[in-house]
């Protein structure tokens, strides 16, 4: 009787223990598996947004072909060119591989528009050099009111603008052949003005202006439509007449008020300004030869917007793209969204 006992108590153990090994062996296996999907899955994520990157850097390129091709035909930019037409979500067939099982779920689309840069107004002109330019400073300030938005602030983000043109200036030798020792000394001199000095970060973004004490995300978002950043190469960037809204005609030109502004885009609706001088002919009690250099009816700068959607994921990403008189585009920078 107690051999038979001690049996079925063996056996019993016997069976707990191929359960909890069958247990034991079914989380591995489970924890394999998700591990392995973990992985599939991150891979699968990492190829879809080489896809989209991909698929970005082919839509701005076929943006710099339409720019070329417009200086190639026309001395102007205006909104009927075939640049300023928005590509609306475009279905992206053949550019995605899936499987047939997959083909149905597959859901790249494509959208995008070319923005005339120059079509709001520079924030790099409220400084030269990291000196503030008090006419410049006027023209933000208009621009301010008409978006109602305190004008105070243009005073104020031009001296942050200033201090981000500033910089360092080397050490100025005065001898024409320095010993080693007066070398160490210079370059031990220049390293602590490096250390003691303070370098501000250039205006890169409108977001920039956050930095700028006053204003607020609110007002950013209100003023993002009317302001960019671009970069000078001395003199002012211009504002293109042929594209830019009323609140920035308006600010640009001194004398020039809201009711003045909307007749100039009622003008240009009608026919577009094919020269400065045609622009001064249909105004010329408002646009005299001294606003050449800041008014103008071409562009040398814009925005490249796209916007890839792909299954569950999308890639929002803009860039800014500069023209030459020749007609040669240079992507200046890619930024995401």
């Amino acid at each position: 009787m107690l051999f038979y006992k001690k049996i079925n108590k063996e056996r019993g153990v016997a069976v707990v223990t191929a359960l909890l090994l069958t247990t034991l062996a079914i989380t591995i296996v489970a924890s394999l598996f998700w591990q392995q999907q973990v992985q599939v899955r991150s891979i699968e994520n990492q190829r879809m947004q080489l896809q989209k990157k991909w698929i970005l850097r082919g839509a701005i390129d076929w943006a710099r072909l339409i720019l070329r091709e417009d200086a190639r035909h026309s001395n102007a930019d205006y909104l009927d060119e075939p640049w300023a037409v928005k590509l609306e979500n475009t279905k992206l067939d053949q550019y995605v591989e899936e499987d047939k099982q997959n083909a149905e779920n597959n859901d790249a689309t494509l959208s995008g528009q070319i923005v005339d840069a120059q079509a709001s107004y520079n924030l790099n002109n409220l400084a030269t050099n990291g000196v503030v330019d008090a006419k410049e400073v006027a023209v933000f300030s208009r621009l301010l009111s008409n978006l109602h938005l305190p004008s105070n602030l243009a005073a104020a983000t031009a001296s942050v603008v200033a201090q981000t043109q500033a910089t360092l200036k080397a050490p100025k030798g005065n001898q024409t052949n320095p010993s080693p020792a007066s070398s160490v000394t210079d370059a031990t001199s220049a390293s602590t003005a490096d250390a003691t000095s303070v370098q501000f970060l250039q205006f890169t973004q409108v977001d920039d202006l956050l930095a700028v004490p006053g204003f607020s995300p609110d007002m950013i978002v209100n003023l993002r439509p009317y302001v960019v950043v671009l970069p000078r190469n001395g003199a002012v960037t211009p504002v293109n007449f042929n594209t830019a809204p009323a609140e920035v005609i308006s600010a640009r030109v001194d004398g020039i008020s809201m009711g003045d502004a909307s007749l100039i885009i009622a003008s240009r609706k009608t026919a577009f300004f094919s020269t400065f001088q045609d622009l001064q002919h249909r105004f010329s009690n408002k646009i005299s030869n001294d606003m050449s250099p800041y008014v103008d009816i071409k562009t040398g700068f814009f925005m490249v917007n796209g916007k890839v959607k792909m299954n569950r994921s999308a890639l929002d990403v803009s860039a800014l793209v500069a023209r030459a008189s020749d007609g040669a585009t240079k992507v200046l920078w890619v930024r995401e969204n």
